[in-house]
């Protein structure tokens, strides 16, 4: 059966390779393929059964619409081959067969809950899941609720799917809930586990969360009312999560509304607004629906690929059309005016750490506002923002309108605060200002404006800060290049930032640099900071110009400024390594070789990085000059553990034996120490490609070994930093044989089995579901189960427990005995062992062992006291320190006052050996 998963999984995307090419003949050979498929199902190999689920589940994926109306169309079930196996499915539930594969029964019902959301007619005409699956959904529900049934998360599972597709309207109408007290008194089975089902997207209308969740959250509340009234503070708690459950679910309802304004009703609206009010605890999720009402009906009726493509792929299948979604937007931007009042009277109230959230909503619902309407908005919160700068003016203490600062653009004001979220807000509203291309602004002042606020930068404002002036870039005229150089050193220095966005963002900065100076024009020297004395004129802008620019940094006096010049410089030729000419490449190899040679690590990790940078792109013919001078200097550090140097140089070597062959790095070796090192990698390369070559025919039944990461980020941090993988194969050379390969599992088989309860007589023809079990076949105890081994008095039936075991053990004596030897066997100092050869391999004599040897005689003697003798005299004499060996612990115990070290008086060792007196014991008190 080894060769099954296989063959399963060749036959299901042979399938699908079908159905892409001939769909409609692809579908009528999907019956037969089921039913070739099917009985994997119950095997007991695991992985069969999952390569069966995964093979059916690519055979849902090949069902045609007229594959599936036929089924629709068929009244009596019987004809369609989709009636079939619906019929086959719901009849595997209960059988005894299939016990042991209900989670992929399950599964299967997944796929097909998920592969039949085609509708016949109209968007609100039921789905093809609907009307085949229903009987089958509520089976699944009946075996949720059983409380002996041991696969709920598999049913959950299969129940979410079916939310999803078929929607809360009619899961309710089928399922209801039955979470009221008139419900539970009735007998009714409630479904609670139903509630977290609705945060996600469905076809359901928001119209029927208005008439259905809306007045059962109304009650739900007077419940919680009145059971804290009373005391009852666990009831209270319990409908307040329903109540939060409930509403958790909104925006499940927002993706699909075809009546939108009816739904969003004043009454709905006003309720909602109160909720954003009053209730802290609902205000995320009618945040989060009102997010989602706006963005996915702009994307609907916009049509835009990347904005349909953040949509749930289940909405996008089943969907309004662009018409209904463009009238939707209508009449959302018809609310947009009382919509960003009440948001921006909420953002206002809420704490720094809480207005994230609102401000994403009152961006997504400004997005689709009019001009006028805007406008409105923003002269109201300006005159906000004036009374309270007005008032925090008056007061002493901090300023409390943080808040409504960071809604409003205020360059002087913003930007010299020292509060960090204010900051960081500033320069973020500038770059949104930038972008929108609605605003026009003079470059030039606003990059003197924004040098002179460098000092006071907090640094979670450094990424907007870079980000604004990567867009200023381009809007600086030709003549205004002389401003490049002074914002120079802070995009160098903050490439080396330890936040990863604010690193990249100053790389982008960098880069911009230099495709604004690749543009051409005049850098007037004289108006650059720092040049006024010796460097008047005027130079021409290119890329070549740029980088000495950038290279004035590998003169600065501290080492961190070296290395972030040196990885500034990487990126930018990188960047532009076609426009640079030959010679400046070798000027700048030259120039960072010599950092290789440097003592401080930092400035070694930076170069060693340019030099893999150099090796990947730069043409051989500049490099191979250098090779004399770089394979001595890169072997200085082949022994270096530290910050994984050794890893980072054997991976050069190895592209640089890649690129210009073996024989002519070995020949720039010059100690015989250091062409061991590449021996070493040449032989580690060969051994690699024998593995491979001897693993292309490998065991099947092995586990795949597991694939390096894909390199994630640019192309860039792949080239420098390299991968996991690179830092992984260095550690392979301190690693056993045993540890190269992970040792194999076992072949596990399902341990399911029946559970037999001794109330009720077993069905084994139907509801064998809810009576499989997954332990191993352990009892369950039962109240006094075991007082039947122990004696018992006769006249009064008292149990009788016996502490020693003198008698009652004298059956198994033999058994005992033979155990002992057994077990001497391994562990004493005669005993032996044999290794995985066969060769045996003796114990060693250790003073451990033979303590261990005389506890067992002293113990052993204690039991044999009664019976006599000198051999028996001899073993019950006391060891020395036995009064501190514990009777119960590990360690040893004080003895009536006496620590557990003692001393032995030299008058008593200085006896003669022969004497057999009990030696005495002189404690330290």
């Amino acid at each position: 059966m080894t060769l099954a998963p296989s063959w399963i999984n060749v036959l299901g995307n042979a399938m699908l390779a079908y159905h892409a090419a001939e769909s409609d003949a692809c579908a009528s050979r999907l019956g037969h393929v089921w039913k070739a498929v099917w009985p994997f199902i119950e095997s007991s190999e695991v992985a069969i059964r999952k390569a069966a689920v995964q093979t059916l589940d690519s055979l849902v994926k090949c069902f045609t619409l007229s594959w599936v109306s036929a089924a629709i169309r068929d009244d009596d079930k019987s004809k369609s081959a989709l009636n079939k196996i619906i019929t086959q499915l719901e009849k595997a539930l209960s059988s005894l067969a299939f016990a042991r594969s209900i989670p992929d029964l399950l599964a299967v019902m997944s796929s097909l809950i998920s592969g039949l959301w085609y509708r016949s007619g109209s968007p609100s005409s039921p789905t093809a899941a609907e009307l085949l699956l229903t009987p089958v959904i509520k089976k699944v529900a009946e075996l949720r609720v059983d409380r002996t049934f041991e696969y709920k998360e598999a049913a959950d599972a299969t129940l979410s799917t079916a939310m999803r597709i078929l929607g809360p309207e009619v899961m309710l109408h089928e399922l209801p809930l039955n979470l009221e007290p008139a419900d539970r008194q009735a007998g009714k089975e409630p479904r609670a586990f139903l509630l977290p089902m609705l945060a996600q997207p469905h076809p359901s209308p928001l119209t029927h969360f208005v008439s259905y969740f809306v007045p059962l959250t109304e009650r739900m509340f007077d419940l919680q009312s009145t059971a804290e009234s009373e005391g009852r503070q666990s009831e209270a708690k319990v409908w307040s999560v329903l109540v939060d459950q409930i509403w958790s679910g909104l925006h499940g309802y927002c993706f699909r509304n075809a009546e939108l304004k009816t739904a969003l009703a004043p009454e709905f609206s006003q309720l909602l607004s109160q909720l954003l009010y009053s209730q802290p605890g609902l205000r995320p999720s009618v945040l989060k629906a009102l997010k989602v009402m706006v963005d996915t009906n702009v994307a609907l009726a916009s049509n835009d690929e990347q904005l349909l493509a953040k949509l749930p792929e289940s909405i996008r299948a089943d969907t309004i059309s662009p018409e209904v979604a463009s009238a939707n937007v209508l009449f959302l931007r018809s609310q947009v005016e009382s919509w960003l009042a009440v948001l921006f009277n909420v953002f206002s109230t809420l704490g720094r750490d809480s207005q994230g959230a609102i401000g994403g909503v009152i961006s997504t619902w400004a997005s689709i506002a009019d001009e006028k309407e805007i406008g409105k908005a923003y002269r109201k919160l300006v005159d906000l923002l004036k009374q309270n700068m007005a008032i925090s003016a008056k007061a002493d203490g901090p300023h409390t309108s943080s808040g409504q600062r960071s809604l409003a653009v205020s360059l002087p004001e913003v930007l010299e605060s020292r509060d960090n979220a204010v900051q960081k807000r500033g320069y973020k509203i500038l770059g949104k200002l930038l972008e929108s291309e609605e605003v026009k602004i003079d470059a030039q002042t606003i990059f003197q404006k924004l040098d002179s606020l460098v000092d006071g930068l907090s640094p979670a404002a450094k990424k907007d800060r870079f980000a604004l002036l990567t867009l200023l870039l381009p809007q600086i005229p030709s003549s205004g290049l002389h401003l490049i150089p002074s914002i120079i050193p802070e995009a160098v220095l903050g490439t080396k930032e330890p936040s990863e966005k604010a690193r990249n963002a100053a790389f982008d900065l960098v880069v911009a640099m230099g495709k604004k100076m690749a543009e051409g024009g005049v850098v007037k020297r004289d108006l650059v900071d720092g040049m006024d004395e010796g460097g008047a004129g005027e130079a021409t802008a290119n890329v070549e110009e740029y980088l000495t620019m950038v290279a004035g940094g590998l003169a600065g006096a501290s080492p961190h400024m070296i290395s972030a010049t040196i990885t500034a410089i990487s990126r930018l030729v990188f960047e532009f390594k076609d426009s640079i000419s030959t010679q400046m490449h070798t000027e700048i190899f030259t120039t960072l070789l010599v950092f290789v040679s440097s003592a401080n690590r930092e400035i070694v990790k930076s170069s060693l990085g340019y030099i893999k940078l150099a090796i990947h792109t730069m043409s051989t013919e500049i490099l191979r000059p250098h090779l004399q001078q770089l394979v001595p200097a890169l072997l200085s550090w082949s022994h270096d553990h530290k910050n994984h140097f050794k890893a980072k140089v054997r991976h050069i070597f190895e592209r640089m034996i890649r690129r210009f062959g073996y024989e002519d790095v070995y020949a720039c070796a010059g100690e015989e120490e250091a062409r061991k090192v590449l021996m070493n990698i040449k032989k580690r390369k060969d051994r690699a490609k024998r593995k491979k070559a001897n693993n292309v025919e490998g065991d099947e039944d092995e586990e795949p070994v597991a694939k390096a990461k894909p390199a994630a980020g640019d192309a860039f941090e792949d080239i420098v930093y390299g991968s996991e993988s690179e830092l992984d194969d260095s550690d392979d050379e301190h690693q056993g044989p045993s540890s190269k390969r992970a040792p194999q599992r076992k072949r596990e088989t399902s341990g399911a089995r029946l559970r037999v309860d001794d109330d009720e007589p077993m069905d084994l023809l139907s509801g064998a579901a809810s009576r499989i079990t997954n332990d191993k076949g352990k009892r369950q105890r039962k109240p006094g189960q075991e007082a039947s081994k122990f004696k018992t008095d006769d006249d009064t039936g008292k149990m009788i427990i016996d502490n020693d075991n003198d008698d009652s053990s004298g059956e198994n004596m033999g058994e005992d005995v033979v155990g002992t030897a057994y077990r001497e066997a391994f562990t004493s100092a005669d005993g032996f062992t044999r290794g995985p050869n066969g060769r045996v391999k003796f114990n060693k004599d250790t003073k451990k062992r033979r303590r261990e040897n005389n506890d067992e005689d002293v113990d052993m003697a204690d039991g044999e006291a009664g019976t006599g003798g000198r051999g028996a005299k001899r073993r019950s004499e006391v060891k020395f320190g036995q009064e501190f060996k514990a009777k119960k612990a590990g360690g040893d115990v004080k003895k009536a006052g006496v620590d557990p070290y003692a001393y032995l008086p030299l008058s008593q060792a200085a006896k003669k050996k022969g004497r057999h007196e009990r030696i005495g014991i002189a404690g330290k008190r």
